[in-house]
């Protein structure tokens, strides 16, 4: 079965982790974001895979390859100008052709069943059916209004107070039928919510609607993806060990998958599920807390505990520092006695120095420094950077 991978976005809003890479290729639990929906894909028999590319497109060719390695057929197909959702899937017309093919967006992290999503489709008569979820708060997403047969009576794409008429969003998952190629124009900005459903809808076309069951997120914002994460290590079932791990008198309360060449100081904790990558060094006296991720070659000082993190690989966090709900990106520098607040983004190659405290949902560019002793209240940006967050 054939699924198109929709990867164009720059991912705006989860800057500064993604000026370097693109928004699947954030890692989760250790593991490029892409790399755990093709897994799921594949593993549902979703095995001849197109990907749309867009942004930073080679490091998402670097993660997945030609995907032999998850059983599948990978071909890329790239964008050189932005074509939006539906354009970027009609620049891939070639590779989709002939059967009905499946949907996604490469940031998408999800355990739906989507070969039953898929099976469904194919049973009735609509041209293209949408995968929709009730959610709490709808407003940044499309909504649907359904009868008794799931057919779709009205779609409303990111509705204003007053125009919720639905809490059933659109996970921007599809199972389209290669018809759909007539009426979505070549080489233009050309989106599926915005433009191809009602454009359909006007000409009397069926649109179904498929209620999802199980986890199912587009990462929109650092919560997301911590939550994300926490789905994921959810999934270690039990302690693991790629190679050797050295351990001083320390406690391990599984489950943990602990990669090579591990090194865990005397009196130290963890508490799964917890992911620790290769050559990393724990000191004496340190907790690491549940639902935490900690990359390759990390050093943790003496003294310091992390709580529900995501510390990408290459970071030093100094002695008798705390993280909690933070993401921390690759080879950032923290000091001692450092205090990192909740839904804190760090971005790579900054340097936090000894006894910073870094306000809750605050965000840091890369290599900024941050000197010793400041409190951090706001965002702190670095002008060589870009400084929007709002967007994709």
């Amino acid at each position: 079965m054939k699924v198109c991978i929709m990867c164009g976005g720059e991912g705006t809003r989860l800057r500064p982790l993604t000026f370097e890479r693109p928004k699947p290729c954030i890692p989760i639990a250790g593991i490029p974001s892409i790399q755990h929906l093709v897994v799921h894909l594949a593993n549902l028999g979703f095995t001849d895979i197109v990907i749309t590319l867009g942004y930073l497109g080679d490091r998402i060719k670097e993660a997945l390859g030609d995907g032999s390695l998850y059983s599948a057929d990978i071909t890329y197909v790239e964008e050189k100008t932005k074509l939006g959702t539906a354009g970027s899937v009609k620049n891939a017309q070639t590779f989709l052709d002939g059967m009905p093919f499946l949907v996604v967006g490469g940031d998408h992290v999800t355990n739906i069943n989507l070969l039953e999503f898929y099976r469904e489709h194919t049973k009735n008569d609509a041209i293209l059916s949408i995968g929709l979820i009730g959610i709490d708060d709808p407003s940044g997403y499309g909504i649907a209004e359904l009868d008794a047969t799931f057919t779709i009576q009205r779609f409303k794409e990111k509705p204003a107070p007053g125009e919720i008429f639905s809490n059933l969003a659109s996970t921007g998952m599809y199972v389209c039928n290669p018809e759909i190629f007539d009426y979505i124009p070549s080489g233009t900005q050309f989106d599926f919510a915005r433009d191809l459903f009602p454009a359909l809808m006007n000409k009397g076309y069926r649109l179904k609607g498929w209620l999802a069951r199980g986890n199912w997120t587009d990462v929109g914002s650092p919560s997301m993806l911590r939550q994300a994460e926490w789905w994921k290590l959810n999934e270690i079932g039990m302690t693991t060990i790629q190679g050797s791990l050295v351990v001083e008198d320390a406690q391990i309360t599984g489950p943990v998958r602990f990669g090579d060449a591990i090194t865990l100081g005397a009196r130290s904790r963890v508490i799964g599920p917890v992911s620790i990558g290769k050559g990393t060094r724990i000191g004496e006296d340190v907790i690491i807390g549940p639902y935490t991720s900690i990359g390759d070659y990390c050093t943790i000082g003496n003294g310091s505990k992390i709580f529900s993190s995501s510390i990408y690989s290459g970071v030093s966090i100094g002695c008798r520092s705390t993280a909690s709900g933070s993401i921390i990106d690759t080879n950032v520098t923290i000091g001692d006695e450092c205090s990192i607040e909740h839904d804190t983004v760090i971005g790579p190659r900054a340097v936090i120095m000894d006894r910073v405290i870094v306000h809750s949902r605050n965000r840091l560019w890369p290599e900024v420094v941050v000197q010793a002793g400041d409190v951090v209240k706001e965002y702190v940006l670095n002008e060589s950077f870009d400084t929007r967050c709002e967007g994709s």
